[in-house]
């Protein structure tokens, strides 16, 4: 009788841990797919200037509040979980900048220059371990 508690216990125990697994792994993918909705959605979308700075300030405010650390240069690291770095490709000079480059120059300025101007999200990334978005690219397509 004995023997048949003690099995049927590990038996609970082992059901027991199994759902925790699960029910924590659904839970922490219903989180990224939430939180990448509100990136998701500018892929292949052609959107103003002022939009854009609005996804620049989302994630920044993003890798502030994970706590993303920052290289010697401001630009924030890729932590391989929940970072986001967004770059964005101008006509005007065939450069690249980081979102950091321009948020620190001042959105202001962006928006003053660029508020008319249509980008187009044309590559997303996604970190492997939390399928979290990781990158995001913007090409400017009018000027």
């Amino acid at each position: 009788m004995k023997r048949l508690a003690i099995i049927f216990l590990i038996i609970i125990i082992v059901i027991v841990g199994i759902s925790y697994l699960y029910l924590n792994f659904k839970a922490n993918y219903n989180i990224a797919q939430r939180e990448n909705k509100q990136f998701e959605s500018y892929k292949g979308q052609e959107i103003y200037g002022a939009e854009l700075t609005t996804i620049i300030n989302k994630a920044v405010d993003n890798n502030e509040n994970n706590n993303v650390p920052k290289d010697d240069k401001g630009k924030y690291i890729n932590n391989n979980t929940n970072s986001i770095q967004i770059q964005i490709k101008m006509l005007d000079n065939e450069k690249i900048y980081a979102m950091e480059t321009l948020y620190h120059g001042g959105m202001d300025k962006f928006v003053q220059y660029y508020n008319e101007i249509k980008f187009k999200c044309t590559n997303i990334e996604y970190h492997t371990v939390t399928n979290k978005v990781k990158y995001m690219l913007f090409e400017q397509i009018t000027q």
